[in-house]
């Protein structure tokens, strides 16, 4: 998933943004293979327009996960904490039978074809489309990537 992420932004001319945001999705990814119920099935979304990167993980567990302080010893329980000392915001709401947990980096380039969305597998629609699926996300803007 770090390979398609960084692959995404590569194509988006965001390389600044692949390590804070492929660690992101890692810990997010991490957090739904140890907590996620019933399943493990997950998808990822990167959304971007003009100035900020919102990545979304949504998965089907309705539990809402909390920020907690690790002892300095732990080997667990920082990746919300992680996520919140590297993006700008970042958030978690309920989402059908399941959750979404999304952070936001600022990004500093304008992607390629004035942010056009892309859909699915190569399909594509103009930004007029992409801001009423963004619009579903708290401060989510632009380009969708499922």
């Amino acid at each position: 998933m770090r390979r398609i992420v960084s692959a995404q932004l590569r194509y988006w001319r965001l390389d600044a943004l692949i390590d804070p945001a492929a660690l992101g999705v890692t810990e997010l990814l991490a957090n739904v293979h140890r907590h996620a119920r019933p399943s493990k099935h997950c998808t990822v979304e990167l959304c971007v327009l003009l100035d900020q990167l919102t990545v979304s993980v949504h998965d089907e567990d309705p539990r809402l996960p909390r920020i907690r302080v690790a002892e300095s010893w732990e080997t667990c329980g920082r990746g919300l904490a992680l996520i919140a000392a590297l993006s700008e915001s970042w958030g978690v709401r309920p989402d059908g039978s399941g959750k979404v947990v999304w952070f936001t980096l600022p990004a500093l380039t304008t992607p390629p074809e004035e942010a056009r969305t892309v859909c699915g597998y190569g399909e594509s629609a103009p930004l007029e489309d992409a801001r009423t699926v963004a619009g579903t996300h708290t401060r989510t803007r632009g380009t969708r990537v499922g």
